[in-house]
C-alpha cells in the first residue's frame, strides 16, 4: 500500500497536535464521562442514541485521520542557501500574470488555503511552479492557459 506523505510547517504540527489532543479529551469525556442515550425509548428507536453515534463516529475518524498525519508527515524546511533560488516547499512566490501581481506560499495540502495566500504543491499552479527559477515563465493551462512569470522567490519558513 502506496502511503501518503504529508508536508506541513511546524507551526501547521503544533496545530495539528493541539487539535488531536483537545478530541481525544472531548471523545474520553463524551464516551465515558456521559451516559451514552439508550437505542430504545419505550418500543421507539431513539434518535439521541443515533446522533450519539454519528458524534461519537466523527470524533474517532478525525483522531484516525491526524494519527496517519503524525505518522507520515515531513516537515517543510528553509532549503540550504544555495538552493533557495529555485521554487520548492515553502517558498514565497511573487509572479506576474498579464500585468497583474500576485504572491503566495507553496506549502501542503493540509496547509493550502487560496484566499490566505497559501497554494498547494498538488495543485495545477503549486506542480507547475516547483523546480523553477526568477526569470522562468510558466504555462498552466488548467483551467485556461496561463503563463507565470516568476519575479521573486523567498523563503521564510518557520
Amino acid at each position: 500500500m502506496d502511503t501518503k506523505t504529508f508536508y506541513i510547517t511546524k507551526n501547521k504540527l503544533q496545530e495539528l497536535k493541539k487539535e488531536y489532543d483537545e478530541l481525544v479529551v472531548f471523545e474520553r469525556n463524551k464516551t465515558v464521562g456521559e451516559e451514552a442515550p439508550k437505542i430504545f425509548e419505550s418500543e421507539d428507536i431513539n434518535p439521541e442514541f443515533f446522533s450519539f453515534q454519528e458524534d461519537v463516529s466523527f470524533l474517532r475518524s478525525r483522531i484516525s485521520e491526524l494519527k496517519n498525519v503524525f505518522e507520515h508527515y515531513e516537515l517543510i524546511k528553509n532549503p540550504p542557501k544555495g538552493e533557495q533560488d529555485v521554487i520548492g516547499l515553502g517558498a514565497k512566490v511573487k509572479i506576474d500574470i498579464d500585468g497583474e501581481k500576485d504572491e503566495f506560499m507553496i506549502v501542503g495540502t493540509l496547509e493550502a488555503n487560496p484566499p490566505l495566500g497559501k497554494i498547494s504543491n498538488e495543485s495545477p499552479v503549486g506542480k507547475a511552479l516547483l523546480g523553477h527559477k526568477i526569470g522562468d515563465e510558466v504555462v498552466v493551462s488548467f483551467p485556461i492557459e496561463t503563463i507565470y512569470k516568476i519575479k521573486n522567490i523567498k523563503y521564510e519558513v518557520s
